[in-house]
């Protein structure tokens, strides 16, 4: 069985060769055709657009994204040709959880933002929200919830339109898939029109897609008082990011939100279940984080663990310096370790 990977998911490559000595790691980018022409599975990120002109004329019958969304899948096309694809719903939503909370801590530190006398607004209560949620209600924030599907089926929960939201909410987070029309469009949900309504000069935080939030009009939100800061992780034409938005937010990441050592790991061996059920090959494989050096110190309060385990300004620091270097930080991207996890063997 030939393979075709994607070189920089981390953890992965012992396993694989466990599986097959057939296997190409190539950067997801630069996957072509051709690389793909003799293979039987895929196992990508998002920079692998999965789609006819990829995959035409290709062997391939299995795809799995290390991720969450699944974007850049051609599920229409996919489906037509047969190909079974999956994603891999909820593995790093430990993670995002964990650059929220450290994000809120630092806005209370350095911004202001007092969580008991403040409202907090999640667009979006799949498995990242419902942890984001924990999160803030935990720190003492109030928190009002936006899921238009979720309140479609009909659930007993109490939700909130994005017109309520707007009039009372101190910090707005967005936590869904992109859903580029229909009913449930999520392009853009967060655009002119969303901005001009907000009563309460919010912060703006993004870590679902780039295209979630107008980046333009999040600019123009900024420039003219509309909001009081944004946390940006996940940007419009990545990597080819707005550098004035950059500049102007409080905290830019270059979509590491999800990039705890936990979150792909657990991405991992969602994929390596997956793969072996499809081709009926006997799953004995399981892959765990590495630790965190010996030497490595958690001293103070919660919140000053929390920052020394993570704080996301480190990463916004290091790509306000280097834009340029957007793909490079998140291909590189240094062991970082979720706290409830840390002494788990």
């Amino acid at each position: 069985m030939r393979i075709v990977v994607d070189d920089k998911i981390p953890y992965i490559r012992d396993v694989i060769s466990r599986i097959t000595d057939d296997v190409a790691y190539i950067k997801g980018s630069d996957i072509s055709a051709a690389d793909v022409k003799g293979a039987d599975a895929m196992i990508v990120r998002t920079r692998t657009r999965c789609n006819k002109n990829l995959l035409e004329g290709s062997n391939v019958k299995f795809i799995a994204t290390a991720t969450i969304g699944y974007d850049h899948l051609d599920t229409e096309y996919l489906k037509e040709a047969g190909i079974k694809w999956i994603n891999c719903p909820g593995c790093n939503s430990g993670s995002v959880a964990q650059y929220i909370r450290s994000v809120l801590i630092l806005l209370n530190r350095y911004k202001g933002l007092v969580p008991e006398h403040s409202t907090l607004a999640i667009v979006g209560y799949g498995h990242v929200g419902k942890k984001v949620k924990a999160v803030a209600e935990s720190m003492g924030f109030n928190v009002i919830i936006n899921d238009l599907p979720l309140q479609d089926e009909g659930s007993e929960f109490d939700f909130s339109s994005l017109d309520e939201i707007a009039k009372v909410s101190d910090v707005i987070t967005f936590h869904v898939p992109l859903i580029n029309n229909g009913k449930y469009k999520t392009e853009h949900i967060a655009d002119h029109d969303f901005f001009k309504k907000l009563c309460r000069q919010p912060f703006i935080i993004n870590t679902s897609r780039g295209k979630v939030v107008d980046n333009h009009e999040l600019l123009y939100a900024l420039e003219n008082g509309l909001i009081r800061d944004a946390i940006i992780d996940t940007w419009e034409n990545e990597p080819s990011i707005n550098r004035m938005l950059l500049d102007k937010v409080y905290i830019g990441t270059p979509h590491i939100a999800g990039y705890s050592a936990d979150g792909k790991v657990n991405a991992n061996n969602m994929v390596i279940d997956a793969l072996c059920e499809y081709f009926n090959i006997k799953n004995t494989f399981h892959i765990v984080p590495p630790q965190l050096p010996k030497n490595y110190k958690l001293i103070g309060d919660k919140d000053d663990i929390s920052l020394g385990l993570y704080n996301p300004l480190i990463d916004s620091i290091k790509l306000k310096h280097n834009p340029e270097c957007f793909e490079k930080l998140r291909d590189n991207y240094p062991l970082r370790r979720e706290y409830e996890n840390i002494n788990r063997r």
